[in-house]
This record gives structure tokens, sequence and C-alpha cells, in this order.
């Protein structure tokens, strides 16, 4: 089966921004967290953090996770504004959840490349071609991209909402081409069509990258987010016994961090984007930690600052709102990856 021709490069749809490096000194930064979090109160607000932000901003979140549990998190809250502490289509789907409070996003440059990998024009087109298919669109994705969905999927429940789908139906899984891949061999599903997406980070974590950091450590279990652009060969040299079937997982960055919990092992090498690290060190201080790839940074994850966190709740600004017709039919695929967890 084909994939749609992608008109515009994925690189010519997003600008990364600089990241800006955090010059302020200890006391300062513990003066912002604590202004923060007086604003926190006095707002009546909930500040979710992403677990590749910043380790300072990770720091003043009343809950850091990924995009599953924060999509969580969002729809429980009982609190009057949420401050998203991730990317754009993070906050459109807290604004989705909950249409009556009020959504921060504290840097609107905080984009996503996956996201923009797929337009609607090209979901439609595809669709067309694939009138009986059923749709399955990665959280990492626009509100106008999942009202054009079925289901919505996180890293964490993707297996789980395919195999929900009856066998016979085919199913367009988008945007990411290579945690397709890794859902396609957990599912044992032979009718998953990918849309050749990727997220420019984790494709930048290479198959050499792996090779030398189990070089390095021979004895360490390997966690890969399966966005990652080893995933295909990974699974492959799995298969072929290459690499340590028993220390080899494919894990959303919540499964890591649970697996953490409960394994033995005290070295671990890490697949995706750095800013996890920091968690991970914090809550397993006895353990060992290593980058698959020390470059593997979010531009767009790193825009939010102590200082635009501080701006947004003094300010209320800027708003994140999901017009009604999109919300509502976004919602009902989100709600499905919801009911899935």
């Amino acid at each position: 089966m084909t994939t749609p021709i992608v008109r515009v490069p994925f690189e010519e749809r997003y600008i990364l921004p600089p990241i800006e490096p955090t010059e302020d000194s200890t006391e300062q930064i513990w003066q912002k967290q604590v202004r923060i979090r007086e604003l926190r109160t006095a707002r009546k607000a909930v500040i979710l953090a992403h677990n590749y932000q910043r380790d300072e901003v990770q720091e003043v979140a009343d809950f850091v996770g990924d995009s599953l549990g924060l999509s969580q998190a969002a729809a429980r809250t009982d609190a009057d504004v949420i401050v998203f502490c991730g990317v754009h289509f993070m906050a459109e789907t807290a604004a989705i959840l909950c249409p009556e409070k009020i959504v921060l996003l504290p840097d609107l440059r905080a984009g996503c490349s996956l996201a923009a990998s797929i337009t609607p024009e090209e979901l439609r087109a595809w669709k067309a071609k694939f009138p009986d298919a059923v749709v399955v669109a990665y959280i990492n994705t626009s509100a106008d991209i999942k009202a054009e969905s079925d289901y919505c999927c996180t890293s964490a429940n993707a297996a789980k909402v395919i195999r929900a789908i009856p066998e016979d139906r085919p199913i367009l899984f988008l945007p990411d081409k290579f945690l397709a891949a890794v859902v396609a061999q957990q599912t044992k599903r032979a009718n998953i069509i990918a849309y050749p997406g990727y997220c420019h980070v984790h494709r930048s974590i290479r198959p050499e990258d792996v090779t030398r950091i189990m070089e390095a450590h021979p004895d360490i279990e390997l966690l890969l987010h399966p966005e990652c652009g080893c995933v295909s060969s990974c699974m492959v040299r799995v298969f072929d016994g290459t690499l340590p079937r028993d220390r080899t997982l494919f894990l959303s960055t919540e499964g890591m961090l649970r697996h953490v919990q409960s394994s033995p092992a005290t070295e671990f090498a890490v697949g995706t984007e750095v800013g996890i690290l920091h968690r991970l060190r914090k809550e397993h201080p006895e353990k060992a930690f290593y980058p698959v790839n020390p470059n593997a940074v979010c531009a767009f994850m790193k825009t939010i600052t102590l200082d635009n966190v501080l701006s947004s709740l003094e300010t209320l600004t800027p708003q994140v709102r999901v017009p009604k017709e999109i919300a509502h039919k976004a919602r009902r695929a989100i709600d499905r990856m919801l009911e899935l967890v």
C-alpha cells in the first residue's frame, strides 16, 4: 500500500527556536519558583509539565508526566487555570478536555515537528484512498488532525488502542512511522498503514548511538522510546540476538520510569529526549542513567522557562483555545484514548 505524497518537506514546516541557557543563580531560580507557587495559589491554577521540560520547570510543577498522564491530569483537575509546560498540541488537548478553564501555554513558540508533519488536507486525501480504514492519530497531532481521526493514542497505550479495533479493519496510523513499526510488531497486525512522519529529535537517535553505548556498557539495560530512528534496526537486532532480548525495551517515558522502579538493574541507557534524565536521577539517585544520544534535545520543549511561566500566571496569557466544532470532533478520539488506559 502506498503512503501519501508529502508536498512540503517536514523540515520546512517548522522553525526551531533557539535554546536560551538558564543564567540565573540557584538563589534566583529559587526566588522565581517561590513566586510561581504563590501565583499558582492566587490564580487557583495547576501547573502541568512534560518529562522533557527544563529541570527547574519540572521542579515547580504539580504534575510531571508523559502525554497520556498530562491528558489525564488535565481531565480531572478542579483548578480554574491550567498552565501547560509542554508544547502546543498538549495545551490544545487540555483546552478540548476542559473548555470551561483557562489554558495557558507560556511560550507560543513551543511547537512540535512531529505534529507539523501532517496537515488536515493530507489526512483527508489519505483517508479518501482507504475509505474503510480506521484512523488512529498519535496524540502528537493538532486538534484539526484529531478531529479527522477515529482514535487518539499515546506511545503508552498505542498497542491497546490497536487491539481494540477489529482485526479485519485496515488502520491508518499517523504521523509517526517509527512508533507505527513498533506497534505493528507488538500487535502482530499486518494491516497497519503508516504515515511517513517523525519527530526530528527522536529520529536523531540512530543505530550507531545504540552500538556505541552498548559497547561502553555491555551489561546495561537499553530503554528506547518507540519514536526513535533506531527502533526498526534494534527490533531486528533483538530477534537475531545481537541485542539482548531481556535488556532491550521499547517504552514510553512513563513506561521507562515504571520499569526502572521495578528493575534490579543499576545502569540504564535511555533513548529519548534528555529532559527525562532529571526525573529518573531524582527518583532513583542510587542508579546510573546514560543518554543514548546526549544531543537529543527538543528546542520546542526548552522554550518554556521560569520567566515565561511567571509571566503567564501574572497576565493569564497566552491562552490556548480550540474552536467548538473542532473540539467536539477531536474530543471523540481523545475520549476513546482515555477509555483504553
